[in-house]
C-alpha cells in the first residue's frame, strides 16, 4: 500500500516512545499534540516509500498526499 498516500496512524507521536514501549504491537495511546504518519506517498522520494518511515503532524492538517486506511 505504500506509495499512494502517507497514512495517519492511531498512535500519538512521542519521539522517545519506542525506546520505552512494548516490542509487540506498540501503540501510544497517551494523548499529545501530533499523530504518527507512516509510509510513502506519490510526491515523496523513493527511499521514503516504506512502512518503517515515521513522521508526525497535527491531526487537523489536510494534504492531498495524506490519508488513512480503514480495515476491519
Amino acid at each position: 500500500m505504500s506509495g499512494n498516500v502517507l497514512e495517519w496512524c492511531q498512535d500519538w507521536y512521542d519521539k522517545e516512545y519506542y525506546s520505552k514501549s512494548p516490542s509487540n504491537n506498540p501503540c501510544n495511546n497517551i494523548s499529545a499534540s501530533c499523530r504518527v504518519i507512516r509510509g510513502g506517498d506519490w510526491i515523496g522520494v523513493a527511499g521514503d516509500c516504506r512502512v518503517a518511515i515515521r513522521s508526525y503532524d497535527t491531526p487537523v492538517i489536510s494534504l492531498n498526499f495524506l490519508g488513512l486506511r480503514l480495515a476491519l
